[in-house]
C-alpha cells in the first residue's frame, strides 16, 4: 500500500495500479469511455483526464507510484472534458428519440454530467456506411465514437480479429474489411461493451425503454456453467437478457444461447393438454390429466424418463414418488452416469475462483471448451494471454481459439498418462504447481468410472484443479444424486406407460417412441410434431425455467436457482407442483430447503457432516470401457437443447454459421 492525495484528501491505495483504478476503490467518479476493467488500456478517449499538478494526464494510463497527488474537478479538468465531449458530438448523429441506446447510454449522461450547454459546430456531419455483423447484432456507425472496446474484445477474449479501425484522424471507422458473420459464440458481450448506441441487439430493436423494464435475477441453463444473468421483462415478455457480473463464474459475460434463446417461449408453445386417438387430436383438461396419470401410476408399470435438464426438485419428488409406488413406478435416466457417491463429488472438485491461482498447465480431456462451455472458454483464453498457461489437449482436434498441444491417443495411452507410467507428459503433470484437468462430456461415454481417473490424479498430483463439463443444465445435479439408474432395453418392455419428463426431441427419443405401443405421455414446455404421430399419446405443457422457481447445480457444485418472472401459458404447469400432486404431498415454497433432504437421499446413509471421512475412503468401482471416439459432444453451438431448437434467432445462426463451415 502507498499513499496517495486526490483532492487534497489523502488516501491508501495498491501499488501499480492505474489512477483510475485508485479514485474507484476510494469511490471518486473519473469519466472514460474507452477503458474497461476486462479489456486492456488503449488510453485513447481522452475523457478521463485529471490533474497531476504538472500538466493534465489520463487516468487509465497513469500509474499512482508516478502521481502522488491528484486534482479531478480543477476548471482545467471541467474545461478538458467539455471540450472532449464537444469534439464527439460534432459527427454524432441527433438520434436519440430513434435509438436503442437512449436511456442508459454513456454519451447521454456524460454530456449531460461534463458537457457545455451549447455547440459551436454547424457543418454538416460525417456520415458512415453500416456494417453486416449477422443476426444478432445492428449496427448503425454513424454514431460510433471510436472508443476502440469491440476492436480490443474481439482479439482479447472472443478470439476473432472481427472488428479492426480503418483509415486516419477524421475519417477513422470502425468495421470489418470484408462484410461477414461476427463467429463468436460469445459475439453478444460487444452490444454492453459499447458506449453508445453504435452496437445494439437486432432481436430487441425498436421493443422497449430502459424505464420501461422489469428486472429480475436468473441463470443461464443452456451448458452446465450456469451463469448469473438479469432478466428484462416489459408487461408479460422478456425482451432481453443482459449478464450479472459475478467474478468468480462468468464475470461480466455470457454466451450468445444465453442472450437470445429467449424468442423460443413465443415460438410452437403447447398452449393446452392434446390427446391423440385413432388419429385424431382432441383438447384435455387438466382433471382428465391427472385422472390419467394418477391411473398409470398406480395400476400400471410405469416408466418415468428424464434428462440432466431437469431441476434437482423435481428429481427429488419422482424419487419419492417411486418410493410410494415401487411396484408400478421405475424412474430411469437417458443421460450417461457417473459411477461415483454424491459426497466424493462435493469434496474432490474445485472451484472456478481457482483458475485465479498459480495454474500453469491446463489438460482439457475429450472437449472443445469453445463449443461445450463458452464463458470457461474466455476465462481460459485471457489466462493465456495474460499469464505463462500452456493448454494439453487430448482428443480429436478442436478448432479452438487457443493454441494447445494435442495428444490424440486411445483409452489405454491416456490411462498410462495418469497412472505416471508415460514419462514426458506424467512428469509435466507432476511438475506442474497445480495442473487444471477439464473433463468433457463424451469422456464419461469412454470411460464410465471418471471418479476413479480423479483418484489417480490426486495421487499423481494432489494439488491438482478438477472440473466436469456437462452438455446439460443440471448433469452436476444429477451425479450428485446418482440414485437413477440408466435406461436399458427391458425397462421399455416390461412397462406399460412411458412418463418422459422435459426430454428433447432427437433421434434417440423418437427411436423409444416408435418402439413402444404402450400410453405415451409427454410433459414438456415445447410442442413436438413427432408426438402427434404417435397414437395413445398425451402431450402435457409445462412451464419454463423462465416462469418457475427450480434449483439447479452448477459444474463446480454450486446449487442456483431461477427466479419467476413471468406468467407461461394459462394450461402449464410447473413439472414440481404437477408431481408433487400425484405424491399427494405440498412443495416448500423456499426452494433451498430441498437441497440438503436431496442430497441426503444418496445410496449411503451418512449425514453431511461426515464427508470428509468418507473423502478418504477407497472404493472399489466396477469400470467399463467404450468405443466412443474422443471428441466434443455438442456439434452446433446453437441447437443444444430442446429451448434452443425452438428458437427462430438460435436457428437463424446456426444457418449462418452452416454456410461459412467447411469440411477442409
Amino acid at each position: 500500500m502507498i499513499s496517495i492525495k486526490i483532492n487534497n484528501i489523502e488516501f491508501f491505495v495498491k501499488k501499480n495500479i492505474s489512477v483510475l483504478e485508485a479514485c474507484r476503490y476510494v469511490g471518486i467518479f473519473i469519466p472514460r469511455f474507452c477503458y474497461h476493467e476486462k479489456l486492456s488500456v488503449a488510453g485513447n478517449c481522452r475523457m478521463c483526464l485529471v490533474d497531476s499538478g504538472i500538466k493534465l494526464v489520463s487516468s487509465c494510463t497513469a500509474v499512482v507510484d508516478d502521481n502522488p497527488q491528484i486534482f479531478t474537478d480543477t476548471p482545467m479538468v471541467k474545461k478538458a472534458r467539455e471540450n472532449v465531449i464537444e469534439s464527439l458530438l460534432l459527427n454524432h448523429p441527433l438520434d436519440c428519440p430513434i435509438c436503442d441506446q437512449a436511456g442508459e447510454c454513456d454519451l447521454q449522461d456524460q454530456t449531460k454530467m461534463f458537457g457545455g450547454d451549447y455547440s459551436r459546430f454547424f457543418m454538416s456531419k460525417r456520415g458512415v456506411e453500416d456494417k453486416e455483423c449477422g443476426p444478432l447484432i445492428k449496427t448503425i456507425m454513424t454514431r460510433c465514437i471510436h472508443c476502440t472496446r469491440c476492436v480490443r474484445y474481439g482479439t482479447e477474449v472472443a478470439g476473432v480479429d472481427y472488428f479492426g479501425t480503418l483509415n486516419r484522424g477524421g475519417s477513422t471507422e470502425i468495421g470489418n474489411f470484408i462484410p461477414k458473420l461476427f463467429n463468436s459464440e460469445v459475439s453478444g458481450n460487444v452490444i454492453d461493451l459499447c458506449p453508445v448506441g453504435a452496437l445494439t441487439s437486432k432481436p430487441y430493436a425498436f421493443k422497449a425503454r430502459p424505464w420501461e423494464l422489469r428486472i429480475t435475477e436468473s441463470i443461464d441453463l443452456s451448458d452446465s456453467l450456469g451463469s448469473n444473468t438479469y432478466l428484462n421483462f416489459k408487461e408479460t415478455e422478456i425482451v432481453r437478457v443482459l449478464p450479472k457480473n459475478n467474478i468468480n463464474l462468468n464475470e461480466n459475460w455470457i454466451s450468445d444461447k444465453a442472450r437470445f434463446s429467449y424468442d423460443a417461449l413465443k415460438t410452437q408453445r403447447l398452449q393446452q393438454p392434446l390427446i391423440k386417438k385413432n388419429d385424431k387430436i382432441h383438447n384435455l383438461n387438466w382433471s382428465d390429466v391427472l385422472k390419467n396419470l394418477l391411473d398409470a401410476v398406480k395400476n400400471t408399470k410405469t416408466c418415468v424418463l428424464i434428462d440432466d435438464d431437469l431441476d434437482l426438485t423435481s428429481i427429488n419428488i419422482l424419487k419419492n414418488l417411486q418410493r410410494k409406488y415401487p411396484n408400478t413406478v421405475k424412474l430411469r435416466t437417458l443421460a450417461t452416469q457417473n459411477n461415483v457417491t454424491n459426497f466424493e463429488t462435493n469434496i474432490l472438485d474445485n472451484k472456478l475462483k481457482d483458475l485465479n491461482e498459480t495454474v500453469e498447465t491446463a489438460f482439457v480431456i475429450s472437449s472443445n471448451i469453445r463449443l461445450e462451455s463458452a464463458i470457461l472458454n474466455t476465462r481460459l483464453r485471457s489466462k493465456f494471454l495474460n499469464e505463462t498457461f500452456n493448454i494439453v489437449t487430448a482428443g480429436l482436434k478442436p478448432n479452438n481459439n487457443i493454441p494447445s498441444n494435442i495428444i490424440n491417443l486411445n483409452i489405454n495411452n491416456i490411462l498410462n498418462i495418469f497412472e505416471g507410467k508415460a514419462k514426458g507428459f506424467s512428469n509435466l503433470i507432476i511438475n506442474a504447481e497445480k495442473p487444471l484437468f477439464i473433463f468433457g462430456e463424451s469422456f464419461k461415454h469412454r470411460y464410465n468410472n471418471i471418479n476413479s481417473i480423479k483418484n489417480l490424479l490426486r495421487t499423481l498430483a494432489p494439488t491438482s484443479i478438477m472440473l466436469s463439463i456437462g452438455s446439460k443444465s443440471n448433469t452436476r445435479g444429477h451425479e450428485i444424486v446418482n440414485e437413477i439408474l440408466p435406461l436399458n432395453s427391458n425397462d421399455i418392455k416390461s412397462s406399460d406407460s412411458l412418463l418422459c419428463v422435459n426430454l428433447e426431441d432427437n433421434l434417440k427419443v423418437r427411436k423409444l417412441l416408435n418402439s413402444f405401443s404402450g400410453q405415451n405421455f409427454w410433459i414438456n414446455t415445447h410442442y413436438s410434431d413427432v408426438l402427434l404421430k404417435i397414437d395413445s399419446c398425451i402431450i402435457v405443457p409445462a412451464l419454463s425455467f423462465y416462469e418457475d422457481e427450480n434449483l439447479f447445480i452448477n459444474l463446480e457444485g454450486k446449487p442456483q436457482k431461477t427466479l419467476k418472472g413471468i406468467n407461461g401459458p394459462k394450461m402449464a404447469r410447473s413439472i414440481r407442483k404437477l408431481f408433487s400432486t400425484l405424491l399427494e404431498t405440498k412443495v416448500s415454497s423456499k426452494i433451498y430447503s430441498h437441497l440438503r433432504e436431496i442430497l441426503n437421499t444418496g445410496k449411503s446413509t451418512t449425514n453431511l457432516g461426515s464427508l470428509f471421512t468418507l473423502a478418504n475412503l477407497n472404493v472399489s468401482i466396477t469400470t467399463t470401457y467404450s468405443n466412443y471416439p474422443f471428441k466434443a459432444t455438442v456439434e452446433d453451438f446453437y441447437r443444444t437443447n430442446n429451448l434452443l431448437k425452438n428458437s427462430p434467432v438460435m436457428a437463424e445462426c446456426s444457418n449462418e454459421v452452416r454456410k461459412i463451415s467447411t469440411n477442409f
